[in-house]
């Protein structure tokens, strides 16, 4: 059995997913590490998203072949959610291992100048695992079909990895586990999603279908985007120079907002 640590560490990218009331939900992410236990960096621009996990049992997976170890894992417990707002949390144990990993924040916060001019990018709400209470390997996704199915098993969080022929149904798509067990899906709440990122990162992008799983078979209620290329990474194609700028823009805004929102929530 690969383990999770291990995994985590050497792996670029990785996937956080959790169950609400209101269904499963699942995002990419930047594996790192945060008092010897997995975490994630997220930035201000996905505070609300952060804050949510409050309290909850999440799932941390790494599950693309090619995501720097070649091995497929999940592992769920407990987390905790801490908000960095002045990011000195950040810069002080996780932004070099960002930088590694995730060319944007060589680029943003790399230096000291970096991160004065990317301020935005510094301030982190982070989600670290506070014990791993199971872990299982995964049959890792090696195509663009493949992707993570999230439901919610006795209040936490399952994830296995599927496939299916065509995602484009708008009623239903029929699953199969990559690993060759049938999922026996009782009619529960599911999301499936996948993430694709262009070369450089600024791309890093999430398709899902979420609905009701019976059997193999899913009745999709929501689509989002789809899979491109012939493997789990894309390809997807760099932004050019305009857009590069509007989505910097954009997030900047997006990430100021979340952090004047907890500049002004009252200290408890």
């Amino acid at each position: 059995m690969a383990d999770l640590i291990t995994v985590w560490q050497r792996s670029t990218v990785a996937e956080l997913s959790w169950t609400t009331p209101s269904g499963p939900s699942g995002i990419p992410v930047v594996p790192l590490m945060w008092r010897d236990f997995p975490c994630v960096a997220l930035p201000y621009s996905m505070a609300d998203t952060a804050l949510s996990l409050r309290g909850r049992t999440a799932a941390l997976s790494v599950s693309a072949a090619d995501a720097g170890t070649g091995a497929a894992v999940v592992g769920t417990g407990p987390v905790e959610v801490l908000e960095d707002v002045d990011g000195t949390l950040f810069v002080e144990h996780l932004v070099e291992q960002e930088a590694l990993k995730h060319p944007p924040t060589r680029l943003r916060a790399d230096s000291l100048i970096a991160r004065r001019e990317n301020w935005w990018w510094v301030p982190r709400v982070i989600v670290s695992l506070t014990g791993v209470e199971e872990q299982r390997d995964l049959h890792p996704r090696t195509r663009a079909a493949d992707a993570l199915l999230v439901r919610d098993r006795r209040g936490r969080p399952e994830v296995e990895v599927v496939t299916a022929e065509d995602w484009t149904g708008q009623d239903g798509v029929t699953l199969w586990a990559r690993g060759g067990a049938p999922l026996d899906g009782a009619g529960e709440p599911a999301l499936v999603f996948s993430h694709q990122y262009s070369p450089d990162f600024e791309r890093w992008e999430r398709w899902s279908r979420r609905g009701t799983l019976t059997g193999d078979a899913l009745t999709v209620t929501e689509a989002q985007g789809s899979p491109t290329g012939a493997n789990p990474a894309g390809p997807l194609s760099p932004y050019g120079l305009l857009e590069r700028l509007s989505n910097h823009r954009s997030l900047a805004r997006s990430c100021r907002t979340g952090i004047a929102r907890a500049e002004s929530r009252p200290t408890t």
